[in-house]
Formats: structure tokens, C-alpha cells, sequence
């Protein structure tokens, strides 16, 4: 069962299209359970009332596909709808439930056995396989379709997803089709869809209509004959390695390249209008399946090596046409699987409208780029029908997480209104640039500017931030293809300090590990999140560290205005340990001739460790800044860039919030600073909270820093008190996160966490 399983879902995985999808479900299960009729209903994923369609079927009566459709009340389909738990039943007929419809032909089905198709917490769809004698299936089937129908929700969603944009694009349906997705930067993008892709992704290739077919089969032709020159020269390294039996592999590689049949379905979609990469893709895809379809084991496992010849032409192909750099439309909304800062940078920030990403949260880290940058961002879209959408018009609401494909004019209408507006309520936030940052009583709350990006330090958020709180120092690094020297990396933090003098400059020591990797020094672990990461690779490193802090203490001199910030640290031995370091770091200094003070040391609290250590840690340091997306991430046990738990990430559930106090009051005895440098400093309803918490300072991306200016400006420090005392008392977030809407509505501000002023 377990290989039938696999190949279902792989196969239905690499479907072009949803009725192909649920062809090979309701064939596969037929011959799999050797059942009499297999069938799937499916909802529409508009709002409003629901209606089960019959969408696919074998052993059924055809002609009821896509006619009959059911109320959740009604029949024993809706049942199992309803109550989202599977239906095994040996005389189905006998259930008061039962409905007879004309989809099952002249002869009555028995035997019934549904189970729900769940995405996201939401039953969308129902299973069902029949009998028409009567026989209650067993619990081994039973399993069989809950566990297939759990691994294929997902297959299926996105199937339905592409199906309703390309209907909406191709007029067959009204309205726009809509992806749900996550929040990731506000504000509201409109534009045309770029999708980027890895070049070794095969199933992240876009549809990209060209006009030269036969320049696209020659280019597809060329890389196949340079695909077979690599695999023969490297047959050739292996011989002094490989026995001649292990060495064949490589035979049947360039055989496979030479085979005709491979590449007929790649011409076939070129000559249809279509680039060669896409044409690369279905031609795989195709030959993988066939393969997986054969009986004799060895035969089967060779789709892995059709899928690695892919990938290897498709580097040959190039990332994009051969016509020099790519044009991007004015206005860009770039999407992918995945999209990384490095396909962020390639688009003109002018030009850049919107980002869309497949997989990733709020707060992963292309996220946080996304802010700092003002780019409406939507994460965690798992449904986009992403080979599709090159070309189309998309809106990106930052501000709800949607994302609207090929969008009517009403809609459209609607959000350039808004856009409108958002451009309205950032000329008003001007206005405040030079504005102290103080409460309606009198209370001033300094904001500082987070950044790891030279281009980011600029003259404007000089302007506007009372220093830089959080300079990402890792980010230097990742952009080399090896270690920056000590010379190197004085220049690189001279840069931010003599920028910001004389205002403070916060310097966090290299961060890597968890999402955030070194092309030159990877690692790979089953847990990165809990592994080697933050202080621990520095500490297991003293040579990296040491260049490091004597390159930030070089970089100080004359200037003054430093202070060293730790990340990661669990446990007191790794503060103690750091340290020490520094200071030997600071001896050799001054031993050599260097007129230098010893700057401001502090500690980045991150783990649920530190803040129950918090007063042992404060009266060891100068101050104290908290990094709230590792903190609510280890607090709550939900990985950040997860999309799937990334609902359940909330920063402001109840144990986030009394863990924040906690830390402030241990701080405050031993009279130490707290500034918060998470992205929770730069949310509007956060800051509210952290404005009653008594936070000394706030820390965010350039982009939030106006917005919470505003924030602050508008309350009071008792009223953010008492606001507070009424946070701690709840105990669930979204209590909390729906009082906040309302006070931010309340004092007149809303157009900071929605759509339109």
C-alpha cells in the first residue's frame, strides 16, 4: 500500500491541471482497492454557501460529472462533510442520510466509504469509494484513503487554485481568483507577475510564451548536447575511481539523452508557443511517470534519474531568455516558490510593485527585507498556481495576506483607490519627520532603525531614526564567497558608525545558522532552528569572533559611538565566555597601539533560557534588546518560516506578552535598558503594548519607523498602561489582537493596519 500511496501522490503532485488531477485518483484508487466505483466532490473556494460538485469519477454514470452538486445537509456525502470524519458503512441504502442521484446509473452502490479532504482546517472536498454488493470495508482501506487524502489536500487545493485563475483569465468565469496567504509587509501592489525560480527547480518553471519556436528547440537542442559532453568527461574523471559497473550509470545517462522519445513531448509544447524550459519540464514530467508506473522495481527508481538529466539541462538552458538582462514591467510583482533576497536585489526597487512567495511566514527573514524595504509582501501562498501566472495582472494585499489573479475592473478599481490612499497617508507621515517622538503626557520613547544593508543607510533614515539598533552584521557575510578579513570588515562597519555618529550604533555579532547560511559555510542539520546557530558557531569559532570584535573595535576609533550585541545566548558560560573574548580582543588592541574605550556590551534575549535568566544576564551586561520573533518562535514551538503553523505564530499570545514583562522588570532592578529589535517593535498594535510595558527604546525597519511614530504620538503612556493591564488578563491572543484593532481604530489611526487611510 505504501508504494501505491507514493505514486498517487507524486503523480498527482506534477498533474498539469485539476481534472488531470482527479482523473488519476479515481483510476488509481479503482485499481488499487479493486473497488466498483471511486469518486471526489468539491467545493468552490468563493465565500458563501457551499455546495458539494461531483468533479471526477470511474465506475460511476459519466454524465453526472460536474451536474450533480449537494448541500452539506444533504445525502451521506454531506455527512461526512460535515462532521469532517470518515463514513464506512455496509448497507448504505439503509442510512437515513441516503440520497439516491442519478450518479449512480440504473444499479445501487451498497457499499459506501467517504472520507474528507482537509486543507487547512477547512473540508473542501469528500473521497468516496463504493461496492455494490454489501461489505464493510476494512480498517487497512479505511487508513489507506484517510492518509491519501490527508498527503493529497494540498495537491488538490493548488490544482483547484490554477484552475479558477486560468478560468478567470481566459474569461470562462467571472471575478478574480484569489490565493489566501499570509501578511507579510503591508500595502497594496499592482502589477504584472514575474516568477522567479531556481534554476534546478523543473516543477518552478513558468508557462512563458515566446515567438520563436524554432530558436527555442535549437536552445533546447544545444543544451542536451552540452548536458552529454559534461556526463561523458565526467565518466572519464571517474575511471580511476569507479568500477566499470558503476560507471554504466553514465552510459545509460547519454543513451537516455540520445533517445528521440524523451524529447518529442519538449518540441511538441516548444512548437505550441511555449520556451524551451517549460517544454523541458512536461517532456520529465511525462517520462517520470511512465517510470514510475512499471512493475519491476529497478525500472521505477530510474524516474530519479530522468528528473536529474532535467535539472541538469535546465541549468544549461539558462535561468532566463538568452537576450541579455531581463526587462522587468514598470510595475514588477515578483513570484516564486520560494523567493530569496537575491531574486528581491534583481529587480529595480523602482519597478519592484509587490512580492508573492509559496512557502515562508511573517517573519521569515525575505519578510523582514520586505518591510525594510516597503514592498507589499504576501507569505505562506502555498495554492498559487505559480507555472501560470507569468504575465498576469496580480494585486497583493500585504495587508490581508490575498492575492487577487487577473483581477475585474471593480476589484482592480477598489485597490488602486486604495493604493491611492496609502501614497496619501505616507505623504501625512512626512510631516512628522521632525517631530519628537513623544506620548500625548509627555513620555519620549526613542526609535532606532534595524538594517544589514549598506543601501539602506541613507541620509532619509539618518533623518528619521534616533540611531541604529540592530546592525545585521551576517548579511556582509553572505553576500562573499568566503570569510571577510579583519581589514575588510572595519571598512564595512566604519560605514554605519561614522554614518549614525554620534548617535548610538548597535553591532550584533555574527548571526548564522537556522535560515540564515553562509554559501562557503554550510550546514546541514535535521533541526536547525535548535542547532548550531547564533553565539554557539562564534563561540565553537574564537577565531572568527576575535577578527570580529577587533574589527568593530577598530572601526571605533575616533568615532565612539559602538556598542557590541550578542545573539543566541541560553546559557550564563556562553555570556561569560563571549566576554572574555572581547576583552582579550580589547588587550591586543590597545597593546598595539589602538585609543579605544571598550564599548557598551549587551545581550540579545531569544530563547525562554535567557528570560528566566534575566537577572543574572542584566546586572553582567550594559543593556538589554529583545529579539521577539526568535522569542514568540521558541516560545509558542512554532517554526516561523513554517507556513503551515505560521497562524499559530502570534506575538501577541498571552505568554509572549508576560514573558516581555518579565524581562523589562528583571532589567529594571539592575537599572539596565530594554529595547525591543524584533519586528514586533514595528507593529502598531505591539508598540502600544510595549509603550505600557515601559520598553526604553524600540527598534525596526526603516519603513515602520514614521507609522510608529505616529503610534506613539497618538496615546497617552497611562491610557497604553491600562490598555496593558487589560492585555495581561486575556488569555488568548486573538482577544488581544481584536482589542488592539479597535483602540488603533479608536484613536484615529487605522489606516496603519489596513488597507486605505
Amino acid at each position: 500500500m505504501l508504494s501505491t500511496l507514493r505514486r498517487i501522490v507524486q503523480e498527482v503532485s506534477a498533474a498539469p491541471g485539476l481534472d488531470a488531477a482527479l482523473d488519476i485518483i479515481v483510476r488509481r484508487l479503482h485499481g488499487a482497492l479493486g473497488v466498483d466505483a471511486c469518486s471526489v466532490y468539491l467545493t468552490q473556494l468563493e465565500e458563501g454557501p457551499q455546495r458539494l460538485v461531483l468533479r471526477a469519477g470511474h465506475g460511476i454514470n459519466s454524465d453526472a460529472i460536474g451536474r450533480l452538486s449537494l448541500a452539506p445537509e444533504e445525502g451521506l456525502v454531506g455527512l461526512v462533510a460535515q462532521r469532517a470524519e470518515p463514513l464506512n458503512l455496509e448497507r448504505a441504502t439503509s442510512h437515513p442520510r441516503f440520497l439516491l442521484t442519478d450518479a449512480y446509473g440504473e444499479e445501487l452502490f451498497e457499499t459506501f466509504l467517504g472520507v474528507p479532504i482537509i486543507h487547512q482546517s477547512r473540508v473542501f472536498g469528500v473521497l468516496v469509494v463504493s461496492q455494490r454488493e454489501g461489505r464493510r470495508f476494512g480498517e487497512d482501506v479505511v487508513t489507506f484513503m484517510v492518509t491519501l487524502a490527508a498527503q493529497l489536500a494540498a495537491s488538490i487545493m493548488h490544482a483547484v487554485v490554477g484552475e479558477e485563475a486560468f478560468l478567470v483569465q481566459s474569461g470562462q468565469a467571472g471575478g478574480a481568483g484569489i490565493v489566501k496567504g499570509l501578511s507579510g509587509a503591508l500595502g497594496v501592489g499592482i502589477g504584472e507577475c514575474v516568477v522567479a525560480y531556481s534554476p534546478a527547480a523543473l516543477d518552478d518553471i513558468p508557462d512563458r510564451r515566446i515567438d520563436d519556436p524554432e530558436s527555442e528547440v535549437r536552445r533546447l537542442q544545444d543544451a542536451i548536447e552540452s548536458t552529454k559532453v559534461d556526463i561523458r568527461n565526467l565518466s572519464a574523471e571517474m575511471r580511476s575511481v569507479l568500477p566499470a559497473e558503476e560507471r554504466a550509470l553514465f552510459d545509460v545517462y547519454v543513451m537516455m539523452l540520445d533517445g528521440e522519445s524523451l524529447w518529442a513531448e519538449a518540441e511538441r509544447v516548444i512548437r505550441g508557443g511555449l520556451w524551451a524550459p517549460a517544454g523541458l519540464r512536461e517532456s520529465i514530467r511525462s517520462h517520470v511517470h511512465q517510470f514510475q508506473d512499471m512493475a519491476d522495481p529497478y525500472l521505477a527508481e530510474r524516474a530519479s534519474d530522468i528528473r536529474d538529466l532535467g535539472r541538469r539541462i535546465l541549468v544549461k538552458l539558462g535561468p532566463d531568455e538568452q537576450n541579455g538582462p531581463r526587462e522587468y514591467p514598470r510595475q514588477t510583482i515578483l513570484a516564486g516558490h520560494e523567493v530569496s533576497a537575491a531574486q528581491i536585489a534583481e529587480v529595480p526597487r523602482e519597478r519592484l510593485a509587490g512580492i508573492v512567495s509559496m512557502r515562508g511566514s511573517g517573519s521569515s527573514h525575505v519578510a523582514i527585507l520586505a518591510r525594510a524595504l516597503g514592498i507589499p509582501t504576501v507569505m505562506g501562498a502555498a495554492d498559487l498556481p505559480i507555472a501560470r501566472l507569468e504575465g498576469k495582472e496580480l494585486i497583493v494585499d500585504g495587508y490581508l495576506g490575498w492575492v487577487f489573479v487577473q483581477p475585474d475592473d471593480d476589484i482592480k478599481e477598489e485597490f488602486v483607490r486604495l493604493e491611492r490612499e496609502e501614497h496619501e497617508l505616507s505623504e501625512q507621515l512626512q510631516d512628522l519627520k521632525h517631530l519628537p517622538t513623544v506620548t500625548t503626557d509627555g513620555t519620549r520613547i526613542s526609535l532606532f532603525a534595524n538594517t544589514g544593508l549598506q543601501a539602506e543607510i541613507s541620509p532619509a533614515l539618518i533623518e528619521v531614526a534616533d540611531g541604529l539598533g540592530l546592525y545585521r552584521t551576517e548579511m556582509p557575510f553572505q553576500v562573499r564567497d568566503r570569510f571577510p578579513g579583519e581589514d575588510e570588515q572595519v571598512q564595512i562597519y566604519q560605514r554605519p558608525l561614522q554614518a549614525f555618529a554620534p548617535a548610538p550604533c548597535v553591532l550584533r555579532t555574527l548571526d548564522i545558522g537556522g535560515d540564515k547560511t553562509l554559501p562557503y559555510f554550510s550546514v546541514q542539520e535535521d533541526n536547525p532552528f535548535l542547532g548550531w546557530r547564533g553565539i554557539r558557531v562564534t563561540l565553537d569559532h574564537p577565531e572568527i569572533f576575535l577578527t570580529q570584535v577587533r574589527a568593530m573595535l577598530r572601526a571605533n576609533e575616533g568615532i565612539g559611538n559602538l556598542s557590541i550585541m550578542l545573539p543566541m545566548i541560553s546559557r550564563l558560560e556562553e555570556l561569560q565566555q563571549s566576554m572574555a573574548l572581547i576583552q582579550r580582543a580589547h588587550r591586543e588592541l590597545l597593546d598595539e597601539g589602538l585609543d579605544t574605550p571598550l564599548p557598551p556590551i549587551g545581550v540579545m534575549i531569544e530563547v525562554p533560557a535567557a528570560v528566566y535568566q534575566i537577572e543574572a544576564i542584566a546586572k553582567r551586561v550594559d543593556f538589554i534588546s529583545v529579539g521577539t520573533n526568535d522569542l514568540t518562535q521558541y516560545l509558542l514551538a512554532v517554526d516561523r518560516n513554517n507556513e503551515r503553523v505560521a497562524k499559530i505564530y502570534d506575538s501577541l499570545h498571552p505568554a509572549v506578552l508576560a514573558a516581555l514583562v518579565q524581562i523589562k522588570r528583571g532589567a529594571a532592578r539592575h537599572g539596565k535598558p530594554v529595547s525591543i529589535c524584533g519586528e514586533f517593535a514595528g507593529d502598531p498594535l505591539g508598540a502600544v503594548l510595549l509603550l505600557g510595558m515601559g520598553i526604553d527604546s524600540l527598534s525596526m525597519s526603516a519603513g515602520s519607523l514614521l507609522r510608529i511614530k505616529w503610534v506613539i504620538r497618538s496615546f497617552s503612556w497611562q491610557r497604553a498602561r491600562e490598555i496593558l493591564e487589560r492585555a495581561l488578563e486575556m488569555e488568548d491572543g486573538r482577544e488581544v489582537r481584536a482589542m488592539m484593532i479597535d483602540e488603533i481604530e479608536r484613536a484615529g489611526i487605522g489606516g496603519l493596519i489596513r488597507a486605505g487611510k
